[in-house]
């Protein structure tokens, strides 16, 4: 037996559609667009956990990049923009930024004379840790209303949609 659900702003959306183009089946609008305005909402909560360190979320990013690759919290600036997924041009800027708080410095690279490593800095290391402590909880905290079973449906489910999404043949 299904359950009932309260009527949401894309159901609104999914019956306008559905009034003006009756011919259209739109119901892969409902999935993208609930996943959407879901992302959409998480990312405001987690930026006001972010926001109380004075860090915005590619800043968090890349201080967890580092401190998640383990001691000593190092790594060339060509690993972390494409773990970011950013561009070098972006990456150097978002390095001088990072660099100009104190979070991180430019060390030499010992395998190459020629490049430079980026690493935590002790207040780097010591900001991330409290930032990512606070970002965990505030994470439990959004999940928290989901019966676990529920959540680990969602996490089995959100897989296999980024699994299909990452293939080739999904492009």
């Amino acid at each position: 037996m299904a359950t009932q659900r309260k009527p949401d702003a894309v159901d609104t959306i999914l019956a306008q559609w559905h009034r003006e183009r009756p011919d259209l089946d739109v119901s892969p609008m409902g999935t993208i667009g609930r996943i959407k305005r879901c992302a959409a909402l998480l990312q405001r909560r987690l930026d006001e956990t972010f926001a109380a360190f004075g860090l915005s979320g590619w800043e968090f990013d890349v201080l967890a990049t580092l401190r998640r690759s383990g001691a000593p919290y190092c790594l060339a600036p060509t690993t972390l923009f494409s773990t970011l997924m950013v561009t070098s041009g972006t990456m150097t800027h978002r390095m001088g930024k990072l660099e100009a708080q104190g979070w991180i410095s430019r060390v030499p690279n010992p395998d190459d004379a020629r490049s430079s490593l980026v690493q935590l800095t002790p207040e780097g290391l010591a900001l991330i840790d409290r930032a990512v402590d606070a970002h965990v909880a505030n994470e439990h905290h959004i999940l928290a209303p989901l019966k676990a079973a529920d959540l680990a449906a969602l996490e089995t489910r959100l897989a296999q949609l980024l699994s299909a999404l990452e293939s080739p043949t999904g492009q």
